[in-house]
């Protein structure tokens, strides 16, 4: 009968449920259906009631003090929101799991990754305790405190392939997510970092970003053959060119099938090709199959190209 008093109680108080239950709603629909015992202590729940619930299927426990309304965390961002508020004051979800939350990567980590100041652990989840996370590194993204684009590089990197790591990096900027001031910043910071050695030749070495694997590997290819260094993704004649060779006069554009396979953007290409060339300025068309297939051919083709130009001028 004592098992059960609990339940009576709350039963004769039932009008007072309403009130409770739309205010554990609100708090929860602000963190992907999630509350801790904390909040729901603080509309004024006792751990009878929260018990109560539990046993009612209202709340499902999803780390201990932390509970989903309503229905069992399932998707990978309700379950990213409690193993953040489970970890408590000043953490952040972190590493592979954050770069998932800021849509960089398609797959999520088996278990989340949440970054934390102290020595927190909690079952069922990555914990990653850190020396060197400050404010500045923690951001909100939909609605999860997370560790900022550049600090979750940082994180990241030291197990991201180059190809991998140049795209994520490139793709960032792009889209605005990350610049490289902040990148610099971030590394400045932690330079004993697993990844900070990575990151730094992206702010040492500087480019402008690129957008696709083949441009990714066209400044390693101009190196190996000896060419020239090009500007990448730069304006030239009012629109942005893949690669321009500027004392040549040469651009570049690198050509995949998949961008260029409709008529209209084969007779747009053509177009910009002629205006080019009516200010002086030639255009090569490299495809990838032929950089990756004839390297050699085609860096002999490149290179002669551009002696030519430099003995005309």
């Amino acid at each position: 009968m004592g098992n059960n008093s609990h339940i009576g109680r709350d039963i004769s108080h039932a009008g007072s449920d309403v009130p409770l239950d739309a205010a554990i709603a609100a708090r929860a629909g602000r963190q992907h259906g999630i509350v801790t015992r904390e909040q729901l202590l603080a509309v004024g729940l006792n751990d009878d009631g929260i018990g109560y619930r539990v046993e009612l299927g209202r709340l499902h426990r999803v780390h201990p003090g932390v509970y989903s309304v309503g229905k069992p965390a399932r998707t990978a961002v309700e379950r990213a929101a409690a193993a953040v508020l489970a970890c408590g004051p000043g953490a952040a979800l972190s590493h592979g799991s954050a770069l998932a939350l800021w849509g960089f990567a398609k797959v999520w980590p088996r278990k989340v990754h949440v970054t934390v100041p102290g020595d927190r652990r909690r079952p069922g989840i990555t914990v990653h305790r850190s020396r060197t996370l400050t404010p500045q590194d923690i951001k909100v993204q939909l609605g999860i405190r997370v560790t900022s684009f550049a600090r979750t590089v940082l994180d990241c990197s030291p197990e991201l392939g180059d190809k991998r790591l140049t795209r994520i990096v490139n793709d960032a900027r792009r889209e605005g997510y990350i610049h490289l001031e902040s990148l610099a910043e971030t590394v400045a910071r932690s330079p004993r970092h697993p990844g900070a050695v990575r990151l730094r030749q992206f702010v040492e070495d500087p480019t402008n970003p690129s957008r696709s694997d083949f441009e990714d590997e066209f400044l390693p290819f101009c190196e190996r053959f000896g060419l020239p260094r090009p500007e990448l993704n730069t304006i030239v004649a009012g629109r942005e060119v893949d690669a321009y060779f500027a004392a040549e006069g040469v651009i570049v554009e690198l050509d995949g099938w998949g961008f260029h396979s409709s008529r209209d953007v084969f007779e747009s290409d053509r177009d910009k090709d002629a205006d080019a060339a009516a200010l002086g300025l030639a255009t090569v068309r490299i495809t990838k199959q032929r950089v990756r297939q004839t390297p050699a051919k085609e860096a002999s083709r490149l290179d002669a190209i551009l002696k030519l130009r430099r003995r005309a001028a």
